[in-house]
């Protein structure tokens, strides 16, 4: 006769006593927590973010020609397959005088695309673009662009190819202004 083969156990721990449990002694014992009963005259503070003077009333005072669009990697690409002249285009949209920005991030998720995208970099590339210096780490360009936005004192235009896109930035850029291809 054989020996016969014992199943393994598996997920098996060696059983530890509860902090509550009846046979430890008083001083190992867990004290059970006391409920603090909060002061109903106290008052609440609460982390509300601070939105700029120049949005008072909903209304954007510094909204207004020569305007600055930041331009996102997409919406490079989008103008190419539509095969619309980047700056042009805006200048129609928008009737006066625009300043594609571009960030470091940005140029540096496009130089990663790389050869097939090579007509998005000579475009970015392109003398009439503000280039914007980052100071994070990283190159995640949609947290660089929202970033800027919420922070920088001066107005810019955030661009997106398309309505669906720009779900993201949603709530970031609510009392924004936004281009669409």
């Amino acid at each position: 006769m054989g020996k016969q083969k014992k199943a393994r156990k598996y997920a098996t721990m060696k059983r530890m006593l509860s902090l509550r449990d009846q046979r430890l002694k008083e001083k190992d014992r867990l004290k059970p927590k006391k409920k603090e009963k909060k002061d109903p005259s106290a008052l609440k503070e609460r982390e509300v973010p601070q939105h700029p003077s120049c949005l008072f009333f909903q209304y954007n005072t510094q909204l207004g020609p020569p305007y600055h669009i930041l331009v996102d990697t997409n919406f490079i690409n989008f103008s190419i397959k539509a095969k619309l002249d980047l700056v042009q285009s805006m200048m129609d949209c928008l009737y006066a005088k625009c300043i594609p920005c571009i960030t470091d991030c940005v140029m540096a998720e496009i130089e990663k695309l790389g050869q097939k995208y090579r007509v998005a970099l000579r475009i970015a590339k392109d003398p009439r673009f503000e280039r914007l210096p980052c100071t994070h780490k990283g190159t995640y360009a949609d947290d660089c662009l929202v970033q800027r936005v919420t922070q920088a004192a001066q107005c810019f235009i955030g661009s997106n190819p398309g309505r669906g896109h720009g779900t993201a930035h949603q709530t970031t850029l609510r009392q924004r202004p936004t281009c669409h291809n």
